[in-house]
């Protein structure tokens, strides 16, 4: 349970709080609607409480921190219910203990039920008021402090829910946390940093003061920990290896015999099962762990030869847009000991007593879960629990630091295996993702803007013509979904035709180049939606909550379809297809098949910017990778090639010579080439082909003056 006191006041208007209170309030009864008063008043744990308990101790904050203090002649609902449902106030008094919660047969159900009527037709009374900032900054509290209870309300369920032997669901439908690759190691810099909440808006106490830390360069999982990834610990026989585990974790695994996260079970065929709120169901190796401790992950981490990142660490990773799953699956266990903050102190009230004193034997978690409500968590939430628990929501990512000897999964490591994969094939092949370094963008920023080269001249030009038509085809409230965004230039033609667009959801795997643009995005539309996703586009198995209920419709400009491979690019379809769901469409943007002379002119330059891009991948293998690449030995190729009906870009080796990457030694014929790029153009016909494989259909075509290019709308 985290703080309930909080630093900065909120600047919302009492109507504002109104609506809030009431889409809170009614949040927590949504939940406990599914589960009956038997299921209600149990307590499973001295560490849970009953739903009942959690319905009336919200109530309770409300009753004695505003309506007593700020109502004239208040009268309780029941006297009795501040000994009852006070949680761990000293200042108010003396209180039920915590592990008898279960034993209050009464009140019943239905007294709670009309205890919370009575709280929130007073609530409403007073919210209809002027208020000051210091009371409308206590009712928000209030309202974060409840929505902190509704997570709290799912995980006591499920803990008790998986004692009974029927292993019953709360909710068979509830959302499977989405499987996925595993994670991959990034780089961040480190430095002196500012960590801390310190802007506008609501924050508890202990997310400030806002401070300077210094870190040393680190590498950080982009995404979390999986169920395979633990199922090769269990099997490596990792609840048996003591030198794995901290002293104390060591004890706890012996004592109560742990093997494996709280939930699972082994079934009557020996495999893993899992018990979550659809109920029990079997593991799904490729989605996150979650249930596990901080001993448990601090022993993980050990086998893996990583760490569990500090908090800092974490902060600066999750606000640079580095991490994937930050908020949605499982709150993150990190190495930092749950303390004060240089500067902290405990606010004098009785609402400060929360964090202060809980500021011992406690670790800090961050991000998020699947059953943290939408928009309570932020990048400075901390969270803390003690280490030996793992009834709630809890995860990990790894970290490890820069250098460390094996580091071979960062980007870089990606890069090298790639790399070593593409020069020991027959023929040499590279992935065109490599090409797009700081310098390999501003170069290809310059090919735009070149004469021979069409395709940007011609889209722009299309899609300022058929915007009106898109208007009408794009629902109201829709979000928009930009596959590979880059500088988001074209998509403003679609925003500014389009204003029923209520999201902007641009999908970029470079953080900083989608931050800058979503920035200016931002300025030029005030009203609009904004949530970048740093995500490589074609692996995207998710999209932001804030997504959640619009219509989706998906943009990919600029022909980039083009450079897949077909197998490929049926693939990225298909995947589209899930992201945007069934009743989605996709607005997609392809080069159409023209004279050959135009295509090798535009992909082969006069003033040869075209070759110092495709070179440029040799500087970064370089620079990257420790290779000896002289680049004066390589000359750009751009070749059609009619079979395949695509252009293809290659390097080809002027002289027989032997090159170093990767601490690997590869040979070149004199004429050999290194396949780096194919442009893909269609027709009409082979793109819908190519579509209906995927599961789309064309609804609507496209196509420009020549220079020809093509615009979709896949349904």
């Amino acid at each position: 349970m985290n703080s309930l006191s909080q630093q900065t006041l909120p600047v919302s208007q009492a109507h504002d709080l109104l609506q809030r209170y009431r889409e809170v309030r009614q949040h927590s009864a949504h939940l406990a609607s599914p589960l009956s008063p038997e299921d209600l008043g149990a307590q499973s744990m001295p560490d849970a409480s009953p739903g009942k308990w959690h319905l009336a101790h919200t109530s309770w904050f409300f009753e004695t921190f505003l309506l007593a203090e700020q109502v004239a002649d208040y009268r309780p609902f029941d006297p009795t219910f501040c000994y009852l449902f006070n949680s761990y106030y000293e200042a108010v008094g003396p209180r039920q203990p915590r592990p008898q919660r279960g034993l209050m047969t009464r009140p019943a159900l239905d007294q709670v039920l009309a205890y919370r009527a009575y709280v929130d037709q007073h609530m409403q009374q007073l919210l209809a008021q002027d208020l000051d900032d210091d009371t409308q900054a206590l009712i928000e509290l209030g309202l974060s402090h409840e929505q902190q209870h509704q997570e709290l309300l799912l995980m006591d369920i499920l803990h008790l829910f998986s004692l009974s032997a029927l292993k019953p669901a709360y909710d068979p439908q509830w959302p499977r946390d989405k499987g996925g690759r595993r994670g991959k190691f990034v780089d961040v810099e480190g430095g002196l940093v500012d960590i801390g909440h310190g802007g506008a808006g609501f924050a508890f106490d202990n997310e400030g003061p806002r401070h300077k830390v210094y870190l040393e360069p680190f590498q950080i999982a982009d995404r979390l920990v999986t169920n395979g990834q633990w199922l090769e610990f269990i099997e490596a026989g990792g609840y048996s290896q003591a030198n794995l585990w901290l002293s104390e974790g060591w004890a706890i695994v012996q004592a109560e015999a742990w093997q494996a996260p709280l939930y699972w079970q082994r079934g009557r065929d020996g495999g893993w099962q899992e018990i979550s709120l659809r109920g029990l169901h079997p593991v799904d190796p490729n989605a996150p762990v979650t249930h596990v401790s901080y001993y448990e992950a601090a022993a993980f981490a050990q086998w893996a030869d990583a760490r569990l990142p500090t908090e800092a660490e974490w902060e600066v990773a999750a606000c640079a847009g580095c991490l994937q799953q930050v908020d949605d699956v499982a709150w993150q266990w990190t190495q930092s000991a749950y303390s004060g903050y240089p500067g902290f102190k405990t606010a004098p009230s009785a609402v400060g007593e929360y964090n202060g004193k809980f500021m011992i034997n406690q670790m800090v978690l961050r991000g998020g879960a699947s059953v943290t409500p939408i928009g309570h968590s932020r990048h400075t939430y901390r969270n803390f629990f003690g280490p030996a628990c793992r009834w709630m929501f809890s995860g990990l990512r790894l970290a490890r630091d820069a250098g460390q000897p094996g580091a071979t999964d960062s980007d870089n490591g990606e890069f090298a295996r790639d790399v070593i994969a593409g020069l020991s094939a027959t023929p040499k092949a590279l992935s065109p993702k490599y090409f797009y370094d700081s310098q390999g963008s501003k170069l290809f920023e310059d090919i735009c803007t070149l004469p021979e080269y069409y395709p940007t001249r011609a889209e722009t030009a299309l899609l300022t013509e058929v915007a009106p038509q898109l208007a009408e085809i794009i629902p109201d409230g829709a979000a928009l979904v930009e596959f590979g965004a880059g500088a988001c230039d074209k998509v403003r033609l679609l925003l500014d035709a389009v204003p029923q667009i209520a999201l902007y959801v641009p999908i970029d795997i470079c953080s900083n180049a989608l931050e800058r643009a979503a920035s200016q995005l931002r300025e030029r539309y005030p009203t609009l939606r904004i949530a970048p996703q740093v995500d490589d586009f074609t692996r995207a198995l998710h999209l932001p909550a804030a997504a959640k209920g619009h219509p989706r419709v998906g943009f990919f400009p600029g022909s980039t379809l083009g450079n897949f491979t077909r197998p490929q690019a049926v693939e990225f379809l298909r995947s589209a297809h899930g992201l945007l769901g069934r009743d989605g469409c996709f607005i997609i943007g392809v080069d159409m098949v023209k004279s050959i002379d135009t295509l090798e002119a535009a992909y082969d330059d006069a003033s040869g910017v075209t070759a110092q891009f495709n070179k440029n991948l040799l500087t970064r293998m370089n620079r990257e990778l420790g290779a000896d690449f002289d680049e004066t030995a390589f000359d750009h190729l751009a070749v059609w090639n009619p079979q395949f009906e695509r252009i293809e870009m290659h390097l080809v080796s002027r002289r027989e010579q032997t090159v170093e990457v990767a601490g690997r030694t590869f040979g070149f014929q004199a004429g050999e080439r290194l396949h780096t790029e194919n442009s893909h153009k269609f027709t009409v016909e082979s793109f819908t082909e190519l579509a209906a494989l995927a599961g789309w259909r064309v609804s609507h075509q496209w196509i420009s003056e020549a220079p020809q290019v093509g615009l979709f709308c896949l349904r």
